[in-house]
């Protein structure tokens, strides 16, 4: 009996930790013989400000049902996300189907702009600074689908160089060799 109290209490904490935002909520309908069936579908983000991103969709008849569901698969697929401080390492764009995601970092102080979906996921990533543009369909899932393929996209020099075998000051831009 104690243990299932420690394993719901840690489960517990570790939700607590986590940054669980509904990005939206979709009435989808089905045809059927007798008329229309309608569900709702979910897109849900969670984070850990601290550089783990996922979204996850659900869908169900009622909505806590969609919403619990998309929270849950949000949290399996939360993957690493290159931050250097408060922004990403480098411009970035990322696409899903017609929508397209322009990702800039920008310098401490900034703030996040963004909106939407854009928001929502570079905020539970964590990200402090950063410029976006967001362009070609408004589809809430898409975009955010497509910010998740952008921050994928993201690597740090240090990454780089260790993959090319080759200083970090070779793969630096040449105005931040510099410093």
């Amino acid at each position: 009996m104690a243990r299932g109290n420690v394993r719901g209490r840690r489960v517990f904490e570790e939700r607590e930790k986590l940054d669980e935002r509904v990005v939206d909520i979709t009435r989808v309908a089905k045809v059927v013989k007798g008329g229309r069936r309608f569900n709702f579908r979910v897109v849900a983000v969670v984070g850990d400000n601290r550089g783990q991103v996922g979204m996850g969709v659900g869908k169900a008849r009622g909505v806590p049902d969609a919403i619990r569901k998309a929270t849950e698969r949000a949290r399996r697929n939360m993957g690493p996300v290159a931050l250097v401080q408060t922004t990403i390492p480098h411009e970035v764009v990322g696409r899903c189907s017609g929508a397209k995601v322009l990702l800039k970092p920008a310098t401490p102080g900034t703030g996040v702009v963004a909106a939407g979906g854009v928001r929502a996921v570079l905020e539970a990533a964590g990200v402090r600074d950063v410029l976006t543009k967001s362009q070609g369909s408004s589809n809430v899932l898409n975009v955010v689908r497509a910010t998740m393929e952008g921050l994928a996209q993201l690597r740090r020099v240090e990454d780089v160089a260790r993959e090319r075998g080759v200083p970090e000051a070779n793969v630096m831009p040449f105005w931040r060799r510099g410093r």
